[in-house]
């Protein structure tokens, strides 16, 4: 093995220095991101709920929320089942511009982010027949819930007395 010059040895080391800074320095490593997402400890349906400023209705059943961290920000999610009646008295809060529209439904791997698995329920986006709402509650001067980038919502017929209210706002 023949060794670099003296000249040269001092550009090599700087070299080998920057390689392993820069292979080191990251944001994240794979690990991270392999690690999947952080969830809130603590935060319920109570929290979301309030953050939302959605009452649940008196008698739902499989109430269930939490609040996912992401970067610069964190995603509350909120289901229920309840009444037909009751899923539409709410989802008329959030119609917008236009009433609750059905949605086609997408495959598993096109749904984007598996949040509501965390709950336990089935992705809204990947089932069929599910009417859906969104809305920017600030540029609807909407005062109760100007603290809010988004809010949607999913209702899902379960059958003739059920219905899934899926919520989902950052």
């Amino acid at each position: 093995m023949t060794w670099p010059t003296r000249a040269a040895r001092p550009v090599l080391g700087v070299a080998l220095l920057a390689a392993v800074l820069l292979t080191g320095s990251g944001c994240s490593s794979g690990a991270d991101e392999r690690r999947g997402p952080e969830w809130k400890k603590g935060a319920g349906a109570p929290e979301t709920a309030a953050y939302m400023k959605v009452e649940v209705p008196e008698g739902a059943t499989e109430v269930k929320g939490a609040v996912k961290l992401v970067p610069q920000d964190a995603v509350q999610l909120l289901t229920f089942v309840t009444t037909p009646e009751r899923a539409e008295d709410l989802g008329q809060q959030f119609v917008g511009q236009g009433p609750l529209i059905v949605r086609p439904a997408q495959s598993g791997q096109s749904a984007g982010d598996p949040s509501f698995a965390h709950l336990g329920t089935p992705e809204p986006e990947t089932l069929p027949g599910l009417r859906w709402a969104g809305v920017c509650p600030p540029c609807l001067k909407d005062q109760r819930r100007k603290h809010m980038q988004w809010i949607e919502i999913y209702l899902q017929k379960l059958d003739a007395d059920r219905t899934r209210v899926y919520l989902r706002a950052w």
